[in-house]
């Protein structure tokens, strides 16, 4: 769905409701923040951020764990993706990925109902 050359013509904004959870960019979640990813845009102009975080991984239904801030919440963020890679980003570049809730947890949180019927 977002691969290199699509182009999504809306900015994404943050705080759009996916379910009952709140999109926001990367660059913007806390420490120990975990989502899904939802897409990346680099924008017109920035083609270059969004085919460099492709070919990294930053794909569309990753998992994407905030491990660190710099000094003062400021540059370098360390993400986890799939729990197996570990990079570190600027915030800019962070910013151009949209994370949502991990769709596992927002399972969890819902009890399954089942029905069962009495045999006659």
């Amino acid at each position: 769905m977002n691969t290199y050359g699509e182009r999504n013509p809306q900015a994404f904004a943050s705080g759009q409701a996916v379910g009952s959870c709140f999109t926001q960019p990367l660059g913007q979640m806390r420490r120990g923040s975990v989502g899904r990813i939802l897409a990346v845009s680099g924008g017109a102009s920035d083609r270059d951020v969004e085919r460099g975080l492709l070919e990294m991984g930053f794909v569309e239904g990753a998992r994407v764990e905030v491990l660190h801030h710099g000094f003062l919440g400021q540059d370098p963020l360390a993400v986890r993706i799939n729990q197996t890679m570990t990079i570190a980003l600027r915030r800019c570049e962070a910013n151009a990925v949209l994370v949502g809730p991990l769709h596992e947890s927002a399972m969890d949180a819902k009890p399954e109902l089942t029905l069962e019927y009495a045999s006659s």
